[in-house]
């Protein structure tokens, strides 16, 4: 299955370790790898280097996550990218339509798990954390990747109880604002 949490602090990924059982192996951009204690904290996660900038590069993460796949195993995708705070970003596509390239070989359908982590008000060193996995999403082929992204960055949204906003809105207040005017839009309570 390939888990899709929300993405705030670098503590997401500790946090979606606890949440499901091991092993888990993560997908992160390939600088991070560049950093020596980063690099090797990501490989004892099961870290799987991508490079946003030119894929070619990537070609034997995705003979990994293939791998991995094959082997039934659980792989974590930051869906939006990057951290995005008081707000859900639109979410990125690309890795998920080469993972759904993927399944007519594998001969099943892929699960996509939304995950959404909420975050309380700080008490001294303690914060309140909330995780709510939504139920799998599929889709068919990789022509249906932007619309499986759509999915379940509204799913993401829905369980962590935050306003969706744009990759260009990354300042609370205007987040909030887009968030509520896409809310409204589709339907759904902030």
């Amino acid at each position: 299955m390939i888990i899709l949490p929300k993405h705030q602090y670098w503590t997401d990924i500790p946090i979606i370790s606890i949440a499901f059982t091991p092993l888990l192996y993560f997908v992160a951009k390939r600088e991070l790898f560049e950093y020596p204690l980063i690099r090797n904290y990501l490989f004892l996660l099961g870290g799987i280097p991508v490079d946003r900038q030119q894929s070619i590069r990537t070609l034997d993460s995705f003979r990994s996550l293939l791998s991995l796949l094959r082997a039934g195993e659980k792989i974590v995708i930051f869906p939006e990218g990057t951290y995005f705070r008081d707000g859900v970003g639109a979410g990125k596509s690309r890795l998920l339509q080469m993972i759904l390239s993927f399944q007519e070989e594998l001969k099943y359908r892929i699960p996509f798990v939304p995950v959404g982590i909420r975050y309380g008000e700080r008490k001294g060193w303690r914060r309140r954390v909330e995780i709510r996995i939504g139920p799998p999403l599929f889709a068919e082929k990789e022509s249906g990747a932007t619309f499986l992204t759509h999915r379940v960055m509204e799913e993401i949204s829905r369980l962590c109880r935050l306003p969706r906003c744009s990759n260009e809105l990354r300042n609370a207040p205007a987040c909030r604002r887009q968030g509520l005017r896409n809310a409204e839009s589709s339907g759904l309570k902030p």
